[in-house]
């Protein structure tokens, strides 16, 4: 056994933030530069009405060469609102200087804002805008619910999207080849690409944002999805801004704000089975 003494301090663990949720290869990221972008964006969505078909030779004898009434579409707005991720470092004026403060509530922040904004855009956003597609006999296994969710998204998009999976359900997605990494990111084999998010461990489904039975989980499809953001603004700005006189305790924070945009602004769910039986 190693001599008594006092503990060496050491530099802490590193880590990294999960590869495949929300801010990885599955979503297109804008640095914002404009501050105004950080306030909610509205956008006329492309893509996100049907195409149909006509005929130049109608079944109708009595009016030949007369083409039939075609239909058109009005494009309506898609909005998006604006939500601040933090993280805080408290600590005695005697424990960490302001620096340290501010590097490790950075350090906080980086490792735990995708996890915080998947669980925000679930609870407030997807979860209150969702189709459901779970069957009327229950719950399905995570293939089918796949399956269901590229169904609609064929059908009611037209292009490749996003499936928003819960991290606790990516061991049972190599089932049947379902999903596989495609250059370093999920997709299954009609291309749509898989978030497979911490955050989404809420497991809220629609329409009134109630969490699935034990042993369950929602999965969601979206067309796909940018994100704005800005950089890590450190509160407050100055050393002596940070500290509480009356307790001597320093208070320092690491926030970020993200601005969530879903093309079509649309998303379907599904409730599946956690098992492979």
């Amino acid at each position: 056994m190693p001599s008594a003494g006092l503990r060496r301090y050491v530099e802490a663990v590193p880590g990294e933030p999960l590869p495949h949720g929300i801010l990885s290869g599955c979503t297109t990221i804008i640095d914002a530069t404009d501050p105004h972008e950080l306030l909610g964006t509205e956008w006329r969505p492309l893509s996100c009405a049907e195409a149909h078909d006509t005929t130049w030779c109608p079944d109708d004898d009595e009016s030949p060469g007369v083409v039939p009434p075609k239909d058109f579409f009005r494009p309506g707005f898609c909005t998006a609102a604006p939500v601040t991720i933090y993280a805080g470092a408290e600590c005695s004026t005697m424990g960490l200087s302001f620096a340290e403060a501010r590097a490790h509530a950075a350090e906080t922040l980086r490792m735990g804002e995708q996890r915080a904004l998947e669980e925000w855009l679930l609870r407030e956003v997807l979860c209150t805008i969702a189709e459901d597609q779970t069957p009327a006999a229950g719950a399905i296994s995570v293939v089918q619910g796949i399956g269901a969710l590229e169904g609609w998204l064929g059908t009611e998009y037209g292009g490749t999207g996003v499936l928003h999976v819960p991290a606790g359900a990516a061991a049972l997605l190599g089932c049947c080849n379902a999903v596989r990494l495609i250059d370093g990111t999920p997709r299954t084999l009609l291309g749509n690409c898989v978030i497979l998010g911490a955050g989404y461990a809420v497991n809220l489904g629609p329409p009134d944002c109630t969490p699935a039975d034990p042993g369950e989980a929602w999965l969601y499809a979206t067309s796909p999805i940018r994100i704005r953001r800005e950089q890590v603004v450190p509160v407050p700005d100055e050393d002596r801004q940070s500290v509480n006189i009356r307790t001597n305790d320093r208070r320092v924070l690491a926030e970020r704000t993200f601005v969530v945009e879903i093309a079509c602004c649309r998303a379907a769910a599904v409730r599946v089975k956690l098992c492979t039986d």
